[in-house]
C-alpha cells in the first residue's frame, strides 16, 4: 500500500479525528507514574488481559484470574480447545514482543513464528507456520457476516499470497504514515483473509500489537485495546466484515471502530497501571 493510499484512508470521514484521539489517549497513558519504574509489571498484566480478550474474541473464554494463574504456573492450562487457544494467545503476544525487529526486516517470517505460537495444538504440525494450501479452508471466521448475514468467504490460496504481499508492503510504510491506520489495516487484512488454517484472529491481533507498539502509538504496550474490542460485542466482527466488502464506508467504519478501541484500551491500560501501584489486580 502506497503512502498516498494510507493518506487517503486517513482522510476518510471521521478517521482523522479518531487518529488524533488515539494518539492523545496513548500519550496520556505513557505518563502514568507506574510506567516510570514498574513498566514490566504493567506489561505483564497487560499480556494476561490482552491474551484473555483475544482468545475470547476467537470463542475461547477463560476468566482473567485463571489466565493469570496459568501464566504464573500456579495452575495448568485446561486440556481442551479453549485452554489451548488461550495458551496460544499468551504465546503469540509474548512472541510478538520478541519479533518487533524481525517484523520490520522479514514480516512473513514473523507471521510464521506468530502462527506457530498461536496455533500449536490446534492444527497438525505440518500446517503450523505456513499459509493455506489450495483446497484448504480456514476453520475460523464464522462470525464475519455481511449485510445479508452470510459469512464473508475467505480468499483462495493463490489470492492469499497476493494479500500477504500487501501486508508486507504495509510493514514497509514510512514512519510518517499514521500508526493507527497501518495497525488497523494489518489487523483487518489478516483477520479477514485468514491466511492460515486456524488461529487467524489471535494472529491478527498479535501482529497488530506489534504495529501499535513498534510504530510508537503505544510504545509502552500497556493499552488493552483487545479488551475494548471485546466489549463492543458483535460490532467487532461486523466492522471487519464491512472492511472485507471493500467499500470506502466499510473501511472507514473499521478504522473508526479500531481507533475508538485504542482510546478505550488506553483507559483500561490506565486501570492496569493504577492496580500496579496499588499492588492488587482485580479479577
Amino acid at each position: 500500500m502506497t503512502v498516498q493510499a494510507l493518506e487517503q484512508l486517513s482522510d476518510l470521514p471521521g478517521v482523522g479525528a479518531v487518529i488524533d484521539a488515539a494518539r492523545e489517549a496513548c500519550t496520556q497513558l505513557r505518563w502514568h507514574p507506574a510506567l516510570r519504574r514498574r513498566t514490566e509489571e504493567a506489561r505483564a498484566e497487560t499480556l494476561v488481559r490482552a491474551a484473555q480478550a483475544s482468545a475470547a474474541l476467537s470463542g475461547a473464554r477463560l476468566p482473567v484470574a485463571v489466565v493469570r494463574e496459568a501464566v504464573l504456573g500456579v495452575v495448568p492450562w485446561p486440556d481442551d480447545a479453549a485452554g489451548r487457544t488461550v495458551a496460544g494467545a499468551v504465546r503469540a503476544l509474548a512472541e510478538a514482543d520478541r519479533l518487533v525487529a524481525t517484523w520490520q526486516r522479514a514480516p512473513l517470517q514473523a507471521l510464521a513464528r506468530l502462527h506457530v505460537a498461536a496455533a500449536s495444538g490446534l492444527v497438525p504440525d505440518d500446517a503450523l507456520g505456513r499459509p493455506r494450501l489450495p483446497g484448504e479452508q480456514p476453520g475460523d471466521g464464522a462470525d464475519l457476516l455481511d449485510a445479508a448475514g452470510v459469512v464473508v468467504p475467505a480468499p483462495d490460496a493463490p489470492a492469499v499470497a497476493s494479500r500477504l504481499a500487501g501486508v508486507v508492503a504495509l510493514v514497509a510504510a514510512p514512519p510518517s504514515s499514521p500508526a493507527l491506520v497501518v495497525a488497523a489495516v494489518v489487523h483487518a487484512e489478516l483477520a479477514t483473509v485468514r491466511p492460515f488454517r486456524a488461529g487467524n484472529g489471535v494472529l491478527a491481533r498479535a501482529a497488530c500489537r506489534m504495529v501499535v507498539t513498534g510504530r510508537g502509538l503505544d510504545p509502552t504496550g500497556v493499552a488493552v485495546w483487545e479488551s475494548a474490542l471485546g466489549a463492543i460485542g458483535p460490532a467487532y466482527p461486523l466492522a471487519l466484515a464491512g472492511y472485507a466488502a471493500g467499500g470506502a464506508d466499510g473501511v472507514a467504519h473499521w478504522l473508526r471502530t479500531f481507533g475508538r478501541a485504542v482510546v478505550d484500551g488506553a483507559e483500561q491500560g490506565r486501570l492496569v497501571c493504577d492496580a500496579v501501584l496499588a499492588g492488587r489486580f482485580p479479577s
